[in-house]
């Protein structure tokens, strides 16, 4: 088996600031998860986990973070409309049918990647750069890294990873492209939405490391729903031999949060919540991961 895997949620822009304040928090308490063998991400943490296995600093992301969200509270002052978080109603009526006791069928991640496809959204492109230089056609695939997505026609789900022959940046807005917000995106001549819509974690996928720690994005929303997942998944790595922790949002990071995890306006406050939860957070994980 090998040794550390890293498991980054999903959960928008809010759960990318999270992660990366918490990365950040732990670093400072001396755990470096960044060092994990495999990092895989969904969604968020697709993102968050890319830019951590890209050797980029978790202090330097927490500062972008809170600068984003200066930004954006400035052109909410000045004669700029302010934008809106989007409306995720259309798409929570699909998750509703979710099933708490067993894996997202096939079928409905087709349904819901129909429901993507036929959305009026940005150009694929546009939402590429919207990343940063992150998804530049420039940035190498980091080492040991994947993620998540599910192709929006058939409802397969994929991993990304170096050998896939994806590009990065592709790959990463593939499994952040929440349907019906964000523009499938086009990978080997298919098209590809959110890996969370087959699991909001992905924690089974880790499976075949000695140690997993799972970092969880929970919602205020969805959170009864998401627990009984998130155990099943654990669940099949204990099965397998591992040692597994997780990290979910502790009371002041949910009130941080918000109720809309696409809200980016949140992203500043967020991020300086989650490096407040890692700091709190490094000794017990400290234990377990160094």
């Amino acid at each position: 088996m090998e040794d550390r895997a890293l498991v980054l949620g999903g959960g928008g822009p809010v759960g990318i600031a999270w992660e990366l304040g918490l990365a950040a928090g732990l670093e400072e308490g001396g755990v470096r998860i960044a060092e994990a063998s495999r990092i895989i991400g969904t969604s968020a943490g697709s993102f968050a986990g890319a830019a951590l296995a890209s050797g980029r600093p978790a202090e330097a992301l927490v500062r972008a973070q809170v600068a984003q969200a200066e930004r954006t509270a400035g052109a909410r002052g000045s004669d700029a409309k302010p934008s809106q978080a989007p409306d995720l109603g259309p798409l929570m009526r699909f998750m509703a049918k979710r099933p708490t006791d067993r894996e997202m069928p096939v079928e409905l991640c087709a349904e819901i990647g129909a429901f993507a496809l036929a959305a009026k959204t940005m150009p694929e492109e546009a939402f590429i750069a919207s990343f940063g230089s992150l998804t530049s056609s420039g940035e190498t695939w980091p080492r040991g890294f994947a993620c998540t997505a599910v192709d929006a026609v058939d409802g397969s789900f994929h991993l990304w990873e170096m050998s896939s022959g994806a590009e990065l940046g592709r790959a990463i807005a593939s499994s952040c492209s929440v349907p019906g917000i964000f523009p499938p995106i086009t990978i080997h001549g298919r098209r590809y939405i959110d890996g969370g819509m087959r699991s909001a974690t992905n924690i089974d996928l880790a499976k075949g490391h000695r140690r997993v720690l799972a970092v969880a994005v929970l919602s205020n929303l969805a959170m009864d729903a998401m627990r009984a997942s998130i155990q099943r998944e654990i669940d099949v790595l204990k099965r397998g031999g591992a040692t597994v922790e997780l990290i979910v949002p502790d009371e002041n990071c949910l009130a941080a949060f918000g109720n809309n995890l696409m809200d980016a306006s949140r992203r500043g406050n967020v991020a300086l919540a989650g490096v407040a939860q890692g700091r709190a957070e490094a000794k017990r994980i400290a234990a377990f991961w160094n």
